[in-house]
């Protein structure tokens, strides 16, 4: 596998609803959102934590999908093409094909989420705190479901980001579900109840 993560297997691994992967913020590691696990009251599900490639410049033990230091970037080709591959290879290990996987992340892993997931045929894409680094274009593979939530306090990824990432998907004719929290760079226990109807509503237990 390209990348280290953390796995919670569902409570019936043998035949598992879905699968559901969260991408960890900037200076983070694949640790940080495994609290969403057992939080989001899906034991159904089989949940991945996947951690970035890149040591983080400041944080011990941090993790990076890019660097932020300047506009270039620097790394993300190479976290992309990484994250690609580990998609399709945990696609092949849990035997859980991209049409019952809800990708989402978290501020940067946010990014990827938008980034690698709007071409995969995921079922349903989720976006906290999140921005876009590149300008999406039309495609031909129809866009995924998203939900966004963003504080209206954040004081890291201003809230304009997040309205430029929801306009940017909803002018290409995504069905995006947007919410606004009176919070600032996390994740409020609001969020929980909307990414728990989200997956239920993405992925309705028809399999």
């Amino acid at each position: 596998m390209s990348l280290h993560s953390y796995t919670v297997k569902s409570e019936n691994p043998e035949n598992p609803e879905g699968l559901i992967i969260f991408l960890h913020g900037w200076g983070a590691n694949c640790e940080d959102l495994t609290f969403l696990a057992p939080m989001l009251r899906l034991p159904n599900y089989w949940f991945e934590f996947p951690e970035a490639p890149f040591p983080h410049p400041q944080v011990p033990g941090g993790r990076a999908w890019y660097a932020l230091e300047t506009q270039e970037y620097e790394g993300i080709e190479e976290s992309r093409e990484k994250l690609i591959d580990w998609l399709n290879a945990i696609a092949q290990t849990t035997g859980i094909p991209p049409q019952r996987t809800i990708l989402g992340g978290f501020s940067q892993g946010g990014a990827m989420t938008f980034d690698v997931g709007r071409t995969m045929g995921f079922a349903g894409l989720i976006v906290l705190s999140g921005y876009l680094h590149f300008k999406p274009e039309p495609q031909q593979t129809p866009l995924p479901p998203i939900l966004m939530a963003h504080g209206k306090q954040d004081m890291v990824v201003p809230l304009g980001a997040a309205h430029q990432a929801r306009d940017s998907f909803l002018k290409l004719g995504a069905t995006v579900e947007y919410h606004e929290y009176n919070m600032g760079h996390e994740i409020c226990p609001d969020i929980l109840g909307l990414i728990q109807s989200f997956v239920i509503k993405t992925l309705p237990n028809n399999h």
